[in-house]
């Protein structure tokens, strides 16, 4: 016959079963909460603010595509918009590259073909108190006599940490067609500084090259002579849009004075003065 436990050994058992039963509730909770989240399926990187550090640069090289991307030092100061354009600039590098190889293994092969190229380089237009502006001009190569090349641009609001385009910086009932004028008078005085003998295009003619309208155009702001404020805006002109691809590109500038009547009242204060003159060759 066994004999029972006393009062007090049972209090003593009692007492280190709900100690370590506490010691194993407790060390549960510090292994859940040491783990780390689940990744969910099928989602990626997500952009935030907190991403300031992103890259400057980015290349990449294979048999079939050679790629890179430049961002300038101006653009660190803006984290939440260096993110986003590293981001984009880096998925339409990937994008050709994976398109060249595409292209390559349809056609059997290299054949002696080197491979093809695209460089992004993205350099700094003014800024003002509230604007900030970028060009970023794309350049690519898949055969043929020449490279392409084109432009876009980013007009962004330091404040409201977004773009902002043409639709925002003029007053949506504005009517642009003293600016369409402003900017054709400037491309056909641009042509002539290349070329006296250069034909001028108009914005309703019947010639082969006509004067493109603002609103189609990527634009960025001008260097201006009042300290903080643009003295105007640079509209980006590839090849081909006014002139043969031999006149090159175009970066026609525009004085705000032209336009200033069209702007919208929350960034009219962003622009006086004359605008500086753009280095030879720009």
């Amino acid at each position: 016959m066994i004999a029972s436990m006393s009062t007090p050994f049972r209090l003593t058992v009692l007492s280190l079963a709900i100690a370590a039963s506490l010691a194993g509730c407790n060390r549960d909770k510090a292994e859940d909460k040491a783990a780390p989240p689940a990744a969910t399926a099928g989602t990626g990187p997500v952009i935030t603010p907190a991403d300031a550090a992103a890259p400057m640069a980015f290349e990449s090289k294979t048999p079939f595509a050679e790629v890179s991307l430049t961002l300038p030092v101006a653009i660190k100061a803006q984290p939440d918009l260096h993110a986003r354009l590293y981001a984009a600039a880096v998925r339409d590098l990937r994008e050709f590259s994976e398109g060249a190889q595409a292209d390559r293994t349809e056609a059997g092969g290299d054949e002696g073909m080197g491979a093809y190229d695209k460089s992004i380089e993205v350099t700094p237009g003014a800024e003002t108190g509230k604007l900030f502006s970028l060009i970023r001009t794309d350049s690519e190569y898949t055969g043929g006599a020449h490279p392409n090349s084109s432009f876009a641009a980013i007009l962004w609001d330091k404040a409201l940490k977004r773009e902002v385009g043409a639709a925002e910086l003029f007053t949506k009932a504005g009517d642009l067609s003293a600016l369409d004028v402003a900017l054709c008078a400037a491309i056909n005085a641009e042509k002539k500084t290349r070329d006296p003998q250069a034909e001028t295009v108009s914005l309703t003619g019947s010639e082969m090259w006509k004067c493109p309208r603002a609103e189609s155009l990527p634009f960025v702001l001008a260097q201006g002579t009042t300290p903080g404020k643009a003295g105007g805006l640079v509209f980006l002109i590839g090849p081909y849009q006014v002139g043969p691809y031999s006149d090159g590109s175009y970066q026609v500038t525009v004085p705000q004075s032209a336009f200033r009547a069209l702007l919208a009242p929350a960034y009219a204060d962003e622009f006086a003065g004359e605008p500086k003159p753009q280095p030879a060759g720009a």
